[in-house]
């Protein structure tokens, strides 16, 4: 699996926790940049972004991310 494979997934995830269609992500895309992305949220995404790909997330790798890229480089260390 690779970046473009993974970021799909993930905006398909975003487009269904989130409840909008429109939502587009790219590798630099933050919770600024997304309507209704909050902290409460920011969990529901983690916990079926997890379900999805079957993976855990740590705390602090939780943490560290400042943008979609780097969630999807912390899935990627995980296979």
């Amino acid at each position: 699996m690779n970046k473009p494979e993974i970021l799909q997934q993930i905006e398909v995830i975003f487009k269904d926790v989130l409840d909008e269609e429109d939502i587009v992500l790219t590798e630099e895309t933050t919770a600024n940049d997304v309507d209704g992305w909050d902290s409460l949220t920011h969990i529901q995404l983690i916990v079926a972004i997890e379900k999805h790909f079957k993976i855990k997330f740590t705390s602090k790798e939780i943490l560290s991310w400042k943008n979609v890229g780097e969630m999807i480089d912390c899935i990627l260390t995980k296979f």
